[in-house]
C-alpha cells in the first residue's frame, strides 16, 4: 500500500484526471482522513463499493505516472535545484558573486515551477 505522502504527491499531479465522484472520495480518504465507513455512510454505498473505488483510483493514478512521469521528473528537478543551490553556496567565498547569485535566482525560480 502507498504511503499518504505518496497518494497525496500522485493526486497532485493528476487528480484533476478523475472524475468529480472519483476525487471526492479519494480527496476524503487521502486528505481528511475519513474512514471508509464514515465515507459509505455519507456516499450512500457500502465500505467495499468505498475500498474498490479508492482501489481503482490507486491504479489510474499510478498508470498516469507510468505513462507521464511528471512525477519523476519533478523529484529529479528538484533534486538537481538543491545541487545547484549546495554547488553556489560553495563556490561564493572564491567565486563571482554576481553569477553565484544569478544561478541561485535561477535555481529558486525553477523549484517554484
Amino acid at each position: 500500500m502507498k504511503t499518504i505522502g505518496e497518494q497525496a504527491m500522485l493526486y497532485d499531479f493528476y487528480g484533476e484526471l478523475l472524475t468529480q465522484r472519483q476525487r471526492q472520495i479519494y480527496e476524503s480518504v487521502v486528505f481528511d482522513d475519513m474512514s471508509l465507513g464514515e465515507i459509505a455512510e455519507e456516499q450512500g454505498i457500502s465500505r467495499q463499493g468505498v475500498y474498490d473505488l479508492v482501489k481503482r483510483c490507486d491504479r489510474i493514478l499510478d498508470e498516469y505516472e507510468r505513462k507521464l512521469k511528471l512525477v519523476e521528473k519533478f523529484r529529479r528537478t528538484k533534486t538537481m535545484v538543491e545541487q545547484i543551490r549546495r554547488i553556489a553556496e560553495e563556490s561564493k567565498p572564491g567565486g563571482d558573486r554576481d553569477r553565484l547569485e544569478e544561478i541561485e535566482r535561477i535555481a529558486e525560480e525553477i523549484s517554484k515551477l
